[in-house]
């Protein structure tokens, strides 16, 4: 699962790392939570270069019969994307990346919620991949639903599941509108190595999906 990440890194390094003809003006964001606008890269064509827009996150399927009634969906597992109806077509052609440079997950000790913040060892920017559908009513904004996969051994004592972290060589792939071959894609939808990531115990104001502070990512003692 993933259900809090940040990003705080500087539009200039965003752009570089996900070859954008223009640095973003971002604000840094230490706690994103469900239900917020969130920063996506995607192609509108398949001639197009990469361009960041902004989302909701959680994904509203296209065929929602009351999408103001619709459980916006946040994650989408791996293994079932092919086949199941809420993200079959968004995975044929409505990929996208979701730029992050640490995710949250949680260690229950009796009645806490301890959160840890887990990034990659150089602590640079990576892409989370993701999916998102058109809005259905005008001014709206469009939605998106992060893809999941097993946890790594990293992560195996914290939750069973883990953002999909796309390696910067396969973000065309993932990007690619015309690739609907599902085996090609499958193959991309795996646990990152552990070895190339870490994590610290941060503070318990990331409990809180509205405390947004650079304190969220400070470490503290577990």
């Amino acid at each position: 699962m993933c259900g809090r990440f940040t990003l705080t890194t500087p539009g200039e390094e965003l752009a570089m790392y996900f070859s954008l003809d223009k640095a973003p003006l971002l604000q840094p964001r230490y706690n994103i939570a469900p239900n917020q606008s969130i920063a996506v890269v995607r192609r509108p064509s398949a001639v197009a270069a990469p361009r960041l827009d902004t989302v909701r996150w959680g994904l509203v399927p296209r065929w929602a019969r009351d999408p103001a009634r619709q459980k916006p969906l946040i994650n989408a597992r791996a293994e079932t994307l092919a086949e199941k109806p809420s993200f079959r077509d968004a995975f044929r052609c409505r990929r996208c990346l979701v730029p992050a440079d640490g995710f949250y997950e949680w260690k229950t000790a009796g009645q806490d919620r301890n959160p840890h913040l887990f990034h990659l060892r150089n602590g640079g920017p990576f892409a989370i991949a993701g999916l998102w559908e058109p809005s259905l009513a005008s001014g709206e904004q469009d939605s998106c639903a992060i893809v999941t996969t097993d946890a790594n051994a990293l992560l195996r004592g914290f939750h069973d599941r883990m953002p999909v972290i796309l390696p910067k060589e396969s973000h065309g792939l993932w990007l690619d509108i015309d690739l609907a071959n599902a085996e090609d894609l499958l193959v991309l939808l795996r646990p990152y190595p552990a070895e190339e990531m870490c994590s610290r115990a941060v503070s318990r104001g990331v409990n809180n999906p509205r405390f947004d502070d650079p304190s969220c990512i400070a470490p503290v003692l577990s």
